[in-house]
């Protein structure tokens, strides 16, 4: 508390005053003169004196009782202010313990309002978690329920299988000390390429030639790729797929056919000062692709990965789909398969699926539809490249953009290819076209417009029979060609005995023939006749 000024003032003034009267004296007093005359008019200068003496003391005594009067004063007024500095002080710590209380108690109550929080977000999650439990046990009842029929349709197609030849390839197993001597202990210098997880070597086993695709880093997500790779190639047969030789499970390895002339992006940008290809061979391995993604499809299985690099190409350039490591089932009660984190190639990878996370056969159509646009225009890089197509096409200068290395394209054809590559290629998935009903239609007839009789495509090509001389199932040159209900040509013998076999479906499709009438192919069998002669010469 402070000292009131107004008082110390007041005192002051007092004091002042009360000195003025001790020193002055009252100013009625008459001179000491004046009084000590004498009666004969002389001055009594003993009896003056004598008063002066005893005002002097007086004075003295005045001013010491004023003195002490002061120190007194100010004794006081410092012990006021003291008193008053100590509670001013008390007050201020209390104050103080007061507003640390507060504060504590306003920390009390934040946590308290989190806590609550947190209760009330785990109550919330506990009856969700409660809710799943519910309908998991109505699932599991409903599932028991149907335990018994679903063990019975099981029984009945084991039974069938057994009754049809099966197309399952049981894949040899390798161990790891005969795959390192077939590879010369991963020598890099037989080196042919290099996968997301480790590098694929070219290699001898068992007397065979074969490509070896190694797993370096041993991560569960490899693992489980490869052990998908092997359950996927071990149960599908088909022509422009890539064989499954064996596997080294211990080692994660897998083993292929070897295929000489590596993959179709190794051919686009013609590596290692190789031929480029004939607009002949890229409208084939078009077709081919197509085939093979429909067979996929018909088995629920989309593929998720299409790039020209996972397009391996074998002595005489038929094309063959690799790499299913990423691949997914789609439930045939569903159209689409959910995956956690979009994945594929930046170029080729659908947008539809990399915004929503959802797979399905359309995804590949587009990866496609990027694919046919690789071929039509050589090395250039697919991110972006569906808008510079259609910009192409849009200024009439669809030639400026073809592969320059590809000196003879039919303009129609090319055109049609590019028109059919963007409709694969559109971002609403509804608007692609189907691959069975539309584009294969397409891209046959565009194979089937090629000049069958003309061999010399390429000094590299024309010791090799054409890959249309040989039949899909037996994979050798056909002697008496016939068209089947698919479309596709296939050795008499051949198509026979698939069709005695009571199958209804297309080998090279999966999907069921119209009719299992065949037309004998007389121009290609005169094609494969001539091309015979002139071998011999």
């Amino acid at each position: 508390m402070a000292v009131d000024s107004a008082s110390v003032d007041t005192d002051s003034g007092s004091e002042s005053r009360e000195l003025q009267v001790y020193l002055g004296g009252s100013p009625q007093h008459s001179s000491p003169s004046t009084s000590l005359e004498g009666g004969g008019g002389g001055p009594n200068y003993e009896l003056y004196d004598e008063l002066e003496e005893a005002m002097a003391e007086e004075d003295k005594s005045l001013r010491e009782a004023f003195e002490e009067s002061m120190r007194r004063r100010e004794a006081i007024k410092d012990a006021i202010n003291t008193v008053r500095m100590r509670e001013r002080k008390d007050f201020e710590e209390a104050l103080a313990m007061k507003a640390k209380e507060v504060e504590n108690m306003s920390q009390q109550v934040d946590k308290i309002a989190i806590d609550l929080c947190i209760a009330l977000e785990e109550k919330s999650s506990l009856q969700m978690e409660i809710a799943k439990s519910n309908q998991m046990v109505q699932e599991s009842e409903q599932n028991m329920l149907s335990a018994v029929e679903q063990l019975e349709n099981y029984k009945i197609e084991q039974d069938d299988l057994q009754e049809q030849p099966s197309n399952t390839i049981t894949p040899l197993h390798f161990s790891l000390h005969e795959i390192e001597g077939a590879i010369g202990y991963f020598e890099p210098s037989i080196k042919i390429g290099q996968g997301v997880y480790g590098p694929v070597y070219r290699g001898f086993l068992r007397h065979t030639q074969v490509a070896i695709k190694t797993l370096i880093s041993q991560s569960m997500q490899g693992c489980s790729e490869f052990q998908q790779e092997v359950h996927i190639l071990s149960k599908l047969r088909h022509p422009n797929l890539v064989t499954l030789i064996g596997s080294c499970p211990d080692a994660c390895i897998i083993i292929y056919e070897y295929l000489p002339n590596g993959s179709l992006e190794d051919r686009l940008s013609c590596r290692d000062n190789s031929t480029p290809l004939s607009w002949k061979t890229r409208i084939r391995i078009a077709a081919e692709l197509c085939s093979v993604l429909i067979f996929l499809h018909s088995d629920n299985i989309v593929h998720g990965d299409l790039k020209p690099d996972n397009i391996l190409l074998d002595a005489n350039y038929v094309c063959k789909l690799s790499d299913f490591g990423i691949c997914h089932v789609v439930n045939r009660n569903e159209e689409s398969s959910s995956v956690t984190v979009p994945r594929g190639t930046f170029g080729y990878i659908d947008p539809a699926f990399a915004e929503t996370g959802e797979l399905t056969p359309q995804s590949d159509v587009y990866s496609f539809g990027v694919i046919l646009l690789r071929l039509l225009t050589g090395n250039k890089p697919a991110v972006g490249l569906p808008a510079e197509m259609q910009e192409a096409l849009d200024d009439e200068r669809l030639i400026d953009i073809l592969d320059p290395t590809v000196e003879d394209w039919p303009f129609v054809q090319a055109q049609q290819l590019a028109y059919l590559a963007l409709r694969c290629c559109e971002r609403n998935r509804t608007n692609r076209p189907d691959l069975a009903s539309e584009v294969w239609r397409l891209l046959e007839r565009m194979r089937a417009s090629c000049d069958i009789s003309s061999f010399q495509v390429s000094s590299e090509e024309s010791r090799r029979s054409p890959p249309y001389f040989i039949c899909p199932i037996l994979q050798d040159i056909m002697v008496d060609p016939h068209v089947a209900a698919d479309g596709y040509t296939y050795e008499l013998e051949a198509v026979r005995g698939w069709l005695d076999g009571g199958h209804n479906t297309s080998p090279m499709t999966n999907l069921q023939l119209p009719h299992c009438n065949i037309v004998p192919n007389h121009s290609l069998r005169s094609a494969i006749q001539e091309w015979q002669q002139l071998q011999r010469r």
